[in-house]
């Protein structure tokens, strides 16, 4: 059982610590990658010998283990509903920004976990409202972010609220909305900012704005406190179809009356290890 959750200041971070008795129920989440594959069997090998139980319900567990890359762990989040159970990341993909935990690094790993001193940090992901001309609505979550585009190669145009105060007319490519998690990820490659996961905020960024005597547009990124939303409603009818793509998923959706964003209540729980902070990964990563 867990006992209650604390935080302390750790190399600039703030993390949460749990106090771990008898933590002995591991979920394992893993891609079909050979490489995944074999390291996985070393993994449950190595956690049985050390008396740990390998569950198959999120629900049950007290870790979720999870073998790949960054996108297998985005691939667990949508699978499993976002689970608040801590998840650690075992890196057997390339950037491994979420992914930790080195496969070399397994033993030393499965002693912290057996220590109780596990270092969890939480994490932001964000909400997604899609309202329809009839009324219906659908919901979707995302840890990195999503992104409002017009089908094929046609510039799309929306009309951009935040909270209820009138913005801007957007005509372009399309939206992002990303968490500060996905802030180095799809924002990052637009031009968008690099932002710490402890702050609580979403980050607004236009692809490819048109910006001339016909059109204007914003053409920087905006960013949005934690309890204001954004809202986007198609000008015209064509752009009422719209791509919706949210971490490495992506929808196809017609008749659309308007999209609500914001900061979920529900947050992640993702394990560090190894004693790096956000701005040393972001300068072994990208510098």
């Amino acid at each position: 059982m867990k006992t209650a959750c604390q935080t302390l200041n750790w190399s600039g971070n703030i993390f949460s610590v749990w106090g771990i008795n008898e933590m002995k129920k591991v979920f394992i989440y893993k891609n079909d990658v050979l490489r995944t594959l074999e390291i996985a069997e070393t993994l449950v090998n190595k956690l049985s010998a050390s008396g740990i139980d390998i569950t198959d319900d999120t629900d049950e567990a007290d870790l979720i283990l999870c073998v790949g890359g960054d996108g297998t762990l985005l691939n667990l989040m949508q699978n499993h509903e976002f689970p608040t159970v801590p998840v650690a990341g075992i890196n057997t993909g390339h950037l491994g920004f979420f992914q930790e935990i080195a496969p070399d690094k397994i033993d030393v790993f499965i002693k912290t976990f057996l220590s109780g001193e596990l270092n969890v940090q939480p994490y932001n992901i964000a909400k997604a409202d899609i309202i329809f001309k009839d009324g219906s609505e659908i919901a979707f979550r995302a840890l990195n972010e999503f992104v409002i585009k017009g089908h094929g190669t046609h510039p799309v145009h929306l009309n951009i609220s935040i909270n209820e105060s009138f913005i801007e007319r957007f005509s372009g490519d399309g939206i992002i909305v990303s968490t500060p998690a996905g802030s180095t990820a799809y924002n990052y490659s637009l031009g968008g900012a690099l932002v710490d996961p402890r702050l609580n905020l979403l980050q607004v960024a236009p692809m490819a704005p048109m910006n001339n005597t016909a059109y204007r547009s914003l053409t920087s990124s905006i960013l949005l406190p934690a309890n204001d939303s954004l809202i986007i409603e198609p000008c015209d009818e064509q752009s009422a179809d719209l791509a919706i793509l949210f971490d490495g998923q992506d929808k196809y959706f017609s008749d659309i009356n308007s999209i609500e964003l914001c900061l979920s209540r529900r947050k992640i729980n993702l394990v560090r290890f190894g004693g790096t902070t956000f701005w040393d990964k972001v300068k072994t990563k990208f510098l």
